[in-house]
């Protein structure tokens, strides 16, 4: 047994978890998805939910089943994790084939890559928003000062690798539920019940755009890693408990700080203008300044711990795509690509919210047709998975599987034919198909409705495509 703690670096990298080395309980996934989701970025979602016009209640609606439904996805796909011991983009080959699998593996390492940046783009922001407010430095120094601090943080766990992150993730629940509770307690009294409740209900597809907000802001992005931190798990573990603590723990934060984000959003007309800018610092406009301090290790804390698990995935995906380096080495290199991405995103990028939203359903859409593939084949298999076959392309899993393969393919260009992405340049291609719905003016066009489309065809096509090639397998 290769023996783990939270100062050494971990050794197991893609391979299957020995069964001496597996341990804990289900519970024990509570702490790290509630560190990961806890952060204070869920508060400007409720202005982004808001900004699609429809009601408090409808937001409120759309925010909590979006949050809760996403995360079930993440339970789901941490019961992977449980079954095959390994992480979630290697049991992915048994569905897509061992090489096949290199097409939802890039996606999922860009998804991942990307949140990096937007998490360490953020806490950065809010850092020196809030040195600013406080007059002890403001400008590219104590940019340059809070972004080496938080990169070194998210660097140097990801590196030491899943003891050191589960450590971590522990300080980061308590810290950030108790400084968030008193952020909560501090600002409440800026909401104003009347004005919140007299905003007018808009449209079903509206509220339903919300809701597709909702499902990849949060969980979607997540399911692709989500076995990572079940993989160590006795396989007799209870399945149900698997599901309900990664739910329970990754939703309960988000919809709280959802609810709270729209009653201050539906309060004050003028914090959604800020937020789209600097969606983290813009909360500190109606803080005390003693409060600005503890504000930003909550910011920081609650970002770190989502940043974390993201480079730790990352550099596993990285190992399933085949790159021939320990897993230490590739959380390094993803670190690098992390430095550079935030250096474009903070220092050289003059909006935030545009190419936020377009990252998170360009990307979306494919990870969305992933989800439904892996989540059928995981229900198909009933006996588990063959350990040595997900490393060996001429087993019963094979070199290509071209039926996923080809799913995925068609369901992302159906997905991107029914979504509208008009806030960045890079996206203004998509919504090809929603003429018969009225265009990419009417009233569908802003409901997203090709990521759900895509979690369907993913699904029902891999369950009906499919179902034989598992049969045959078991």
């Amino acid at each position: 047994m290769t023996e783990n703690s939270a100062t050494s670096i971990e050794v197991n990298g893609i391979n299957v978890i020995a069964e001496d080395e597996r341990k804990g309980k289900p519970s024990d996934l509570f702490m790290p998805w509630f560190a990961a989701n806890i952060s204070i970025l869920a508060i400007p979602y409720g202005v982004w939910f808001l900004g699609f016009g429809i009601s408090f209640w409808q937001a409120t609606i759309a925010g909590v089943i979006g949050v809760i439904a996403s995360f079930l996805l993440v339970g789901f796909s941490s019961l992977a994790g449980k079954v095959g011991s390994a992480p979630t983009m290697i049991l992915s080959r048994a569905a897509f084939g061992v090489h096949g699998n290199a097409l939802p593996s890039v996606i999922g390492y860009l998804i991942l890559v990307g949140w990096e940046i937007v998490l360490v783009t953020l806490a950065t922001k809010a850092t020196n928003t809030v040195l600013g407010r406080l007059g002890w430095a403001s400008g590219n120094v104590s940019l340059i000062v809070s972004f080496l601090i938080i990169a070194a943080i998210i660097v140097a766990a990801g590196i030491l690798g899943f003891d050191a992150i589960m450590k971590v993730q522990t300080w980061i629940t308590w810290a950030t539920a108790i400084l968030t509770v008193i952020y909560i307690a501090l600002t409440i009294q800026h909401i104003d019940v009347a004005a919140v409740t007299a905003i007018p209900s808009g449209p079903f597809q509206a509220v339903l755009g919300a809701l597709v907000l909702a499902i990849t802001g949060f969980g979607l992005s997540w399911a692709n890693s989500a076995s990572d931190y079940s993989r160590y798990l006795p396989r007799s573990s209870s399945s149900v408990g698997v599901v309900g603590w990664t739910t329970f723990g990754a939703s309960v934060a988000p919809i709280v700080l959802v609810i709270y984000g729209l009653f201050l959003a539906g309060s004050d007309p003028k914090l959604s203008e800020a937020v789209n800018l600097d969606p983290i610092g813009a909360l500190t406009q109606i803080l005390p300044l003693w409060f600005l301090i503890p504000f930003v290790i909550v910011a920081i804390l609650g970002l770190v711990g989502g940043a974390v698990l993201d480079i730790y995935s990352s550099g596993l995906t990285l190992l399933a795509l085949g790159l021939p380096v320990k897993r230490w080495q590739a959380a390094a290199l993803d670190g690098v690509l992390m430095v550079i991405g935030t250096i474009y995103a903070v220092w050289v990028a003059t909006n935030f919210i545009g190419p936020f939203q377009g990252f998170l359903i360009t990307l979306g859409v494919p990870l969305a047709v992933w989800v439904g593939i892996f989540l059928a084949d995981l229900m198909l298999r009933r006996q588990g998975y063959h350990d040595e076959a997900l490393f060996d392309s001429r087993g019963i899993y094979g070199s290509v599987n071209w039926v996923a393969v080809t799913l995925m393919v068609v369901g992302s260009i159906i997905g991107w034919g029914l979504v509208t992405n008009t806030m960045a340049d890079f996206t203004k291609w998509q919504g090809y198909l929603l003429g018969p719905l009225g265009g990419k003016e009417g009233a569908w066009a802003y409901s997203n409705l090709g990521v759900l489309v895509a979690i369907l065809i993913g699904f029902f096509g891999y369950w009906i495509l499919c179902g034989g090639r598992v049969r045959r397998q078991q």
